[in-house]
């Protein structure tokens, strides 16, 4: 697969990378949600920012949502059927109905939720006794089918407290296709042909 890499753009919590691959654009957008002692109007403000700078995005372009989303979206799908998988960690709290909501409104599923996992491979923060799952992934409806796993690297932290987080995807790449050269017409043989015929006739005549 190859790709490039085009300009990035930074926002206060969210980082964007889009790429150029064979057969389509790739938006990466990595973000950083207000944690659940901030007020209320202030998580509402990023999330609405956020659901407008993805629907911003066009359809046919793919969008890889990742990041520390600071809730719980919990182990079931209840209400959710669409957007949770039905795998995950614990119970969901106010910031994991906020987090559900978000995806339920772009069409979008979080891929965490996706696999049943061992809990090493589920739980995203440590903090001494304290586990829980508040890093997500997530792709668009459509893009379900190329998410092949998704799972934590137990023993990697990609910032302070937080295990890595890693997504595997299978992509359609574009092969152009070689017809086997037929020709229509032999014109080789018939040259040929009439040229032994020639000569037959004449001999004949001699």
């Amino acid at each position: 697969m190859g790709g490039q890499f085009g300009e990035s753009r930074k926002a206060q919590r969210v980082l964007i990378l889009k790429m150029v691959l064979d057969n389509g654009l790739l938006n990466v957008l990595t973000a950083y949600a207000l944690h659940s002692g901030k007020p209320e109007e202030e998580k509402e403000n990023f999330w609405n920012e956020l659901f407008q700078l993805v629907s911003c995005i066009p359809q046919n372009e793919m969008v890889v949502l990742a990041g520390d989303m600071n809730g719980h979206v919990g182990s079931n799908s209840v209400s959710y059927d669409g957007m949770h998988g039905g795998y995950g960690f614990g119970d969901r709290n106010a910031d994991g109905s906020r987090i559900l909501e978000f995806a339920d409104g772009l069409n979008l599923v979080i891929c965490n939720t996706l696999f049943m996992k061992q809990e090493s491979k589920l739980v995203t923060y440590v903090a001494g006794s304290a586990k829980s799952t508040v890093d997500y992934i997530m792709v668009r409806q459509g893009d379900k089918v190329k998410v092949r796993n998704v799972r934590v690297i137990p023993n990697e932290e990609c910032v302070p407290k937080h295990k890595l987080l890693v997504m595997d995807m299978r992509f359609n790449t574009t092969k152009r296709r070689y017809k086997k050269f037929e020709p229509r017409v032999r014109v080789w043989k018939l040259r040929r042909n009439r040229l032994v015929k020639n000569i037959k006739a004449l001999l004949e005549t001699r």
